[in-house]
Formats: structure tokens, C-alpha cells, sequence
């Protein structure tokens, strides 16, 4: 095989430009595999230095059944990389492979892609060929005996990639339409709606902490008496605590209702709300 045939073959394997390969087929004496471990080298060498950047786009990759279902935050710095056909492969193999291996990050870049190299060998890969930043971001897996899970899609980049996708666990035998068109709905909801917990008790306390500190400071200068303004602030506290708490939100669908009442409503005594995960790009 010519030292040209080497080139185009190394081009094909590894997605390196010509010259890089060019260089590397000479460094290693022609020998194909020592090429693709420099060029891997260099690729970690010129990786290295855009991971200082910015890496707010991408795609969230959901993958999973009604049994097990998985979310994982794919990252790169322009929405013109999130579209391209190598991002949109690699991310949606990587998609099955969280699920596989649910979530655990560890197992999961050492887990071997389609091609027979590592996630992280073809990360570095990627990140050398299109020139950007790529990272993997926040993952979570449902797979909880005695429930069912329901997902949603916003802002679809192609098949289960989207720019926002929320999992939802019901805790329930029954598998009928009724609780089924639920779980999508719920997902719907909580896209839309965003709660930071499933019950107000749930509310990270320093998110807590945080919003009284704004009310005090709202308040601070009213003019009101210390009696007064103590009720207002509960009053104020109370009220996020209600809107920011999955079960007392509005039901986006019908607003009159709380999802508390409309789980209710559907008078299915096993029904319950598990957990669920919101995840956006770049958040």
C-alpha cells in the first residue's frame, strides 16, 4: 500500500485533516495503527486546549422504554456542531450506552462504541475533527421495579435528540391508556412549568434560603410593622414554595386544577408520582 493509500485510509478511520496524516504516516513508518495512536495523541494535545471554552450547546439524548429510561447531556460551543451528522452519530450511540450502563459515567467512557474504540478515544476523536469543545454533561436514569416512565422532547434536533427533555416515573400497576396519556401529559407539564421539587418539603434549602433573603430585602424598606411584614413574607414564601412544588402547580392543561388533584382524579389508588428529571441545554 503507497504512503497516499496510508493517508486516505488514516483520513477515513480517524476524520484527521490530510496534512496531520499525512505527518503521521510518516512519523510512524508507515505503520497505520502507531499513525492513529499519534494522531490520538495530538488530538488530546489540541483538545486539551479548547477545553477552556464554552461548551453551552448540544443536545440532550433520551433513550429508554415504559422499564428503564435514560437522559444524557451531550455538550459542544456552536448549535452549528450540535447538527452535524458525527455529533448527531456519536451522540445517539452514547444515548444507549448511558443506558445500558444507567448513568454511571465511569463505565460508560470506557464502554466501547460501534467502531471497537472507547467513548472517551472517540470523544477526543470528535472533539479534534470539529474543532470545538465537547463534553458530556449531567445523566440520570429511571429504572425502579413497579413503575413506568413517561418522557418529553422539546425542541426535537433529530429523532431523540432534543434541546429539553424531562423523564417521569409513575409508581403504578395499572398500564392502562388512562395513565399512560398521564405520563405524557405530566412530562408536557413539567417542561413547561419547570418545578425544583415534587413536594414543597423536597425544595432545596438553600434555594429556600435564597428567595426569603430577596422577600426580607423587598420588604425591608416598606414602612410596614414587623407583625405585618412577617405575615407578608410567609405569605410570600408559602406562594413559591406552592408554585415551584410539582403536586401544588397549576395543571398547565386545565389551571383551575393542582396536579395533586388531577392525579387524584383519575381515581387509581396505585398511582403515584415517583420522580422525575427536567433537563435543558446548557443549564
Amino acid at each position: 500500500m503507497s504512503d497516499i493509500e496510508k493517508v486516505k485510509q488514516l483520513r477515513e478511520a480517524t476524520g484527521a485533516g490530510f496534512k496531520d496524516c499525512n505527518l503521521a504516516v510518516k512519523e510512524s513508518g508507515g505503520d497505520l495503527d502507531k499513525a492513529v495512536e499519534i494522531l490520538r495523541v495530538k488530538g488530546i494535545s489540541k483538545a486539551s486546549k479548547k477545553m477552556s471554552r464554552d461548551a453551552k450547546e448540544g443536545v440532550i439524548a433520551t433513550s429508554g422504554d415504559e422499564d428503564k429510561i435514560s437522559v444524557i447531556e451531550v455538550n459542544c460551543e456552536t448549535d452549528f456542531v450540535a447538527k452535524n451528522d458525527d455529533f448527531v452519530s456519536f451522540a445517539k450511540e452514547l444515548s444507549e450506552l448511558n443506558n445500558k450502563n444507567e448513568s454511571d459515567v465511569q463505565k460508560l467512557n470506557k464502554s466501547n462504541m460501534s467502531n471497537g474504540k472507547t467513548v472517551e478515544d472517540n470523544l477526543v476523536s470528535l472533539i479534534s475533527k470539529m474543532g470545538e469543545k465537547i463534553t458530556i454533561g449531567k445523566v440520570k436514569t429511571f429504572n425502579k421495579s413497579g413503575t413506568k416512565n413517561y418522557n418529553y422532547l422539546h425542541t426535537v434536533v433529530k429523532d431523540n435528540l432534543s434541546k429539553l427533555s424531562v423523564i417521569v416515573s409513575l409508581e403504578t400497576a395499572d398500564d392502562s391508556d388512562p395513565v399512560k396519556s398521564f405520563g405524557k401529559q405530566l412530562s408536557m407539564h413539567i417542561a413547561a412549568s419547570n418545578p425544583l421539587a415534587l413536594s414543597s418539603d423536597l425544595i432545596d434549602k438553600a434555594v429556600l434560603q435564597k428567595e426569603q433573603d430577596l422577600v426580607t430585602e423587598e420588604l425591608k424598606n416598606s414602612g410596614k410593622s414587623d407583625e405585618i411584614v412577617e405575615k407578608i413574607s410567609l405569605g410570600k414564601m408559602n406562594k413559591f414554595k406552592e408554585d415551584n412544588a410539582l403536586l401544588t402547580q397549576a395543571w398547565v392543561m386545565e389551571p383551575k386544577k393542582k396536579v395533586q388533584d388531577v392525579v387524584k382524579g383519575l381515581n387509581i389508588s396505585s398511582l403515584k408520582i415517583n420522580d422525575f428529571y427536567r433537563i435543558k441545554i446548557g443549564e
